[in-house]
C-alpha cells in the first residue's frame, strides 16, 4: 500500500462530500462514493461505475479505496474465516468472519498488538504497535463483508487491542458503521478490559451499543494475576463505572467470563458475581479458556466445572449463556489472536504502568 495514497475508507458522507467539492465536482459525487464503498464494498475506484472516467482518473492520483490488503486468509472446519491484514508494513493484525444460522458476525481489531498484558491472551503476549485508523477498522469489516453472501449484521471489537485505548477512532468507526454502512447500534458490541475513565466518557456519549466488560474474577487478587489494568481500577471501581454506564444509556450491562480451571471458576466466584451484579439489568457470557501458551499454564475447566458456574449464577437470577467458540483450529476463537508483528512490549515481565485511557 502506497504511503503517498490516502484511502476513502475512513471519510464519511460529508468528508467525501468536501473532497468532492474541493476537486471542483458537485457534492452528490461524494454520495456516490459512500454508497460504492460502504453499500458495495467494492475494492478499486474503476469500479465506480457512475463516475466519470476522468473523475476516476483524477481520482487514482491521489486515493485508493483501502488502507489495509489482506497478507493470509484462514477457513476453519466450522465455516469461519480469518484475515490477516496490513497497511504495507510488517504490522501485521488480525479479524474474524462468523456465519451463524441467524446472523453473521465479525469481530474486529483496533490496535496491531495490544499493550494491556493480560496473562491469559496471545495478542497480549505478543506486545502493542500502535493504534489503527478508523478507516482500517472499516476496511475490515468491508473485507469479511466481500466473503459473505449474506449481510454481516454484528459487530465485535473483541479483536486484537484494547478498543477504548484507540478511543477517538473506534467512536468514528461505530459511527460509520451505523451511520454509512447502516447496521444497527444494538448489533455493535465494544469489549473493554476495564478502563474506568474511558468508561466514563463512552457512557457520555449514549450511544445504544453494548459495552462488555472483561471481568474474570470477582476477587481483586485473581483478576490483578489475570489482568494487570485490575491494579489501576480494580473491581468495585469498574464495576461501578458500568452501573454508570448502565444509567446513561439504558443498555444492560454486558460480563465476559473467561472460565480457568481451578483458579477463577469456583462456587465462590459465581456467588460473588452475582452479588455485583445485584440490582442492575446483566448478562454474563461464559468462556472456557481458550488454549494459548502464554507460560502461565492455564488450563480449560472440566464441563462439569463450567456448569456448576452456571448453576450457581442461574440460581441467583442472573443470565447467562455460555459462548459457542468457533475458529479453534485456525486460532481464531477468544484469546488466540496473535498476528504477527514486533511490538514495544514483546514478552513483558509485567504491566507496572497502565497506560492513559483519556
Amino acid at each position: 500500500m502506497s504511503g503517498e495514497l490516502q484511502a476513502l475508507i475512513g471519510l464519511s458522507t460529508s468528508e467525501l462530500e468536501e473532497l468532492m467539492v474541493g476537486m471542483g465536482q458537485p457534492a452528490f459525487r461524494g454520495r456516490q462514493i459512500a454508497e460504492w464503498i460502504y453499500k458495495k464494498a467494492v475494492e478499486e475506484i474503476d469500479q465506480m461505475a457512475n463516475l466519470p472516467a476522468k473523475l476516476r482518473a483524477e481520482l487514482k492520483k491521489a486515493y485508493v479505496v483501502s488502507p489495509i490488503e489482506v497478507a493470509g486468509h484462514s477457513h476453519s472446519s466450522d465455516d469461519v474465516d480469518k484475515l490477516l491484514v496490513h497497511k504495507g508494513d510488517n504490522q501485521v493484525y488480525e479479524c474474524v468472519l462468523l456465519p451463524y444460522k441467524d446472523r453473521v458476525s465479525c469481530c474486529l481489531s483496533s490496535q496491531v498488538g495490544c499493550p494491556m498484558g493480560c496473562t491469559f491472551c496471545a495478542t497480549g503476549m505478543g506486545g502493542f504497535d500502535r493504534n489503527l485508523s478508523a478507516g482500517e477498522i472499516i476496511a475490515q469489516y468491508l473485507m469479511l463483508q466481500r466473503l459473505s453472501e449474506r449481510r454481516v449484521s454484528h459487530v465485535v471489537f473483541m479483536g486484537m487491542g484494547e478498543p477504548l485505548l484507540n478511543y477517538d477512532n473506534v467512536l468514528k468507526a461505530l459511527r460509520l458503521l451505523h451511520d454509512e454502512i447502516g447496521l444497527s447500534w444494538r448489533n455493535l458490541t465494544v469489549s473493554t478490559v476495564g478502563l474506568l475513565p474511558a468508561i466514563n466518557k463512552f457512557a457520555a456519549e449514549k450511544l445504544p451499543i453494548t459495552l462488555a466488560l472483561s471481568l474474570h474474577s470477582p476477587i481483586d487478587e485473581i483478576r490483578s494475576r489475570l489482568m494487570p489494568v485490575n491494579n489501576k481500577w480494580p473491581v468495585k471501581e469498574v464495576m461501578s463505572g458500568m452501573r454508570r454506564w448502565h444509567k446513561a444509556t439504558g443498555r444492560r450491562v454486558t460480563i465476559e467470563y473467561l472460565l480457568i480451571n481451578e483458579l477463577n471458576d469456583t462456587p465462590e466466584q459465581a456467588r460473588l458475581l452475582a452479588g455485583l451484579l445485584k440490582g442492575v439489568p446483566a448478562h454474563v457470557n461464559l468462556i472456557p479458556f481458550n488454549f494459548v501458551d502464554t507460560g502461565y499454564g492455564y488450563k480449560r475447566p472440566a464441563v462439569e466445572r463450567t456448569r456448576a458456574f452456571r448453576t450457581v449464577l442461574e440460581s441467583r437470577g442472573v443470565n447467562v449463556t455460555e459462548r459457542v467458540e468457533r475458529g479453534h483450529d485456525i486460532a481464531a476463537a477468544c484469546g488466540q489472536l496473535a498476528g504477527q508483528h514486533k511490538g514495544r512490549f514483546a514478552k513483558r515481565e509485567g504491566l507496572s504502568a497502565v497506560p492513559s485511557a483519556s
